[in-house]
């Protein structure tokens, strides 16, 4: 299937060739994988705490274990936390579901200690090198991604800022450590083909806002950045790709006014936007200008219908993706769920002010999170893959038609007026807003208020990869007028329903797909209106 065929390219060095990534053998490498967010660079988020200062970022979280556990317990906690949180388990199952690359998110502080000069933490290495060997031993790429640098590049909670300044461009210091680390992980892995490149700075100078200044004028600072590593590293290493984030959150071009180096990926982040062709197009037009390829390397947090929407039309568009993150605590959108301990309010209502815990209870609700944390003792949400890889068990929202190869032969509406929901308004499909909706959560962008309005000989395809040969597929639909609906794929009708205006939201009885690496099916309107909410499979 074609999971054992995308394991099957991680084979030798990655290199940019034009548009695409190709391993060793020229073969074109699509990639999709996980984040180890939380591991090596905790984010308070993950440990139940968002927005919470006091709890927000990794010297914040040490400083709160240490004192409701003590000198001695804290360091035995960070120690096991490390060797626990990402271990070879975790690597084995990320292969075994079908994913082909892993970025390692790591912290300066791993590598090197917090004082005058270069103190190198050999354990800190060791933790990289032993995830690497997994990756090696699975066969998944590994992206080294400096997702903390000296000083921070971003200034902000995820990049352990000690301040909301990122100070990596300010300080010499921090400059010349940072640039001392990416020469010695140069020199460290320069022959580790399974590494599958650098990841030189993660989401570098936020925005401004108001209560947080605007450093856009270190923009020049962060290009300059880029040019003195990548000249150091290619001292050393000149077989490996880099991956070059612009700044707001990685999620603009305008960085991108020239080519870094030939062996390169234009590395951008997508979270909360509608999963439309347009959030592609500014980084699209950039790859077509530079003539380099893509890699949407961050991107999730979301319900499962946003990840089947977006991921495999980025696939279609032929960039890879890696989504955040793999494992955390109490979540239903990261394929491990760590369970929280029975008393973690205890700790979270400490740093807002609450209660202290006694050092014993604050001891043992630690150790109950080490325990958890194991692959073994999470809970494994297998669907996150099936809508991540558009496998047997995901939803489509019936607006998430597929786009390409386009109209007439992906879909075929006659529509022309404009969608009030202005959503996918430039195919001719009738897109209307059938519920109230308001956020829900961060990055909820509330498309999923939309259903998809289909009349008289209009179709829409949707694609499912891997299916059994005991696959069934179904439509979560209104009908708005007696209709008859047929599902098809690209050889046979395999099913046609008859509708009534008196039914409501249904679910058909599921109809059998063909078994294939990849189905098409087509759902077309022979009569009368329906809104189609969902493609179930």
């Amino acid at each position: 299937m074609r999971k054992e065929m995308d394991r099957a390219l991680v084979k030798g060095f990655l290199k940019a060739s034009g548009k695409n990534v190709v391993n060793g053998n020229g073969d074109v490498v699509l990639l999709n994988g996980w984040g180890l967010g939380n591991w090596l660079l905790c984010e308070g988020y993950m440990w139940l705490s968002p927005q919470n200062e006091r709890f927000d970022r990794p010297r914040r979280i040490e400083a709160v274990v240490r004192e409701l556990t003590g000198s001695a317990f804290s360091e035995y906690f960070w120690k096991e936390f490390r060797a626990r949180y990402t271990t070879k388990e975790d690597i084995r199952l990320m292969a075994e579901l079908g994913y082909n690359s892993v970025r390692i998110p790591f912290n300066w502080r791993i590598l090197l200690e917090d004082e005058p000069g270069l103190n190198w933490i050999e354990e800190g290495f060791t933790l990289l090198d032993n995830c690497i060997d997994w990756c090696e031993e699975y066969g998944l790429y590994a992206f080294l991604d400096m997702h903390g640098a000296p000083g921070g590049q971003t200034g902000a909670n995820i990049d352990d800022a000690v301040e909301e300044l990122p100070r990596l461009f300010m300080d010499q210091d921090s400059w010349d450590k940072a640039l001392a680390i990416w020469e010695k992980l140069a020199i460290r892995y320069a022959d580790r083909w399974i590494v599958g490149g650098y990841d030189l700075l993660n989401e570098p100078i936020r925005p401004g806002r108001p209560g947080i200044v605007d450093c856009d004028h270190l923009v020049p600072e962060l290009v300059r950045f880029y040019d003195e590593a990548i000249a150091l590293i290619r001292k050393h290493d000149r077989k490996h790709m880099f991956s070059i984030e612009g700044h707001h959150w990685a999620s603009t071009a305008a960085l991108f006014t020239k080519r870094f180096d030939d062996n390169m990926v234009i590395h951008f982040h997508r979270y909360g936007c509608p999963p439309e062709l347009h959030i592609f197009k500014e980084f699209l037009d950039t790859s077509e200008r530079l003539n380099q390829p893509l890699w949407l390397g961050e991107t999730g947090e979301n319900i499962l219908e946003w990840f089947s929407a977006v991921f495999p039309m980025a696939a279609d568009l032929g960039i890879g993706y890696n989504l955040w993150p793999w494992k955390k605590m109490d979540t239903k959108n990261s394929p491990l769920s760590v369970h929280k301990p029975a008393q973690w309010e205890k700790i979270i209502e400490y740093t807002k002010g609450g209660l202290r815990p006694s050092y014993a209870e604050a001891q043992a609700i630690l150790q109950e999170y080490l325990d958890n944390m194991l692959v073994q003792n999470c809970t494994h949400n297998t669907n996150v893959t099936w809508h991540c890889l558009r496998q047997p068990g995901c939803i489509v929202r019936g607006t998430d038609f597929d786009l390409f190869p386009g109209k007439g032969i992906s879909y075929n509406g006659a529509h022309t007026d404009e969608n009030s929901p202005s959503y996918r308004s430039d195919t001719g499909m009738c897109i209307k807003t059938v519920k109230v909706k308001e956020k829900e959560f961060f990055f909820d962008c509330c498309w999923d208020a939309f259903a998809l309005e289909l009349a008289q000989d209009e179709f829409a395809v949707y694609t499912l990869y891997d299916s059994t040969g005991q696959n069934t597929v179904s439509l979560e639909l209104t009908v708005k007028e007696d209709a008859i609906v047929e599902i098809a794929n690209e050889n046979e009708l395999l099913g046609t329903l008859e509708l009534h205006a008196s039914e409501n939201i249904i679910i058909t009885k599921g109809i059998l797909l063909p078994q294939a690496d990849k189905v098409l099916v087509k759902v077309t309107v022979r009569k009368g209106v329906v809104h189609l909410h969902r493609v179930v499979f």
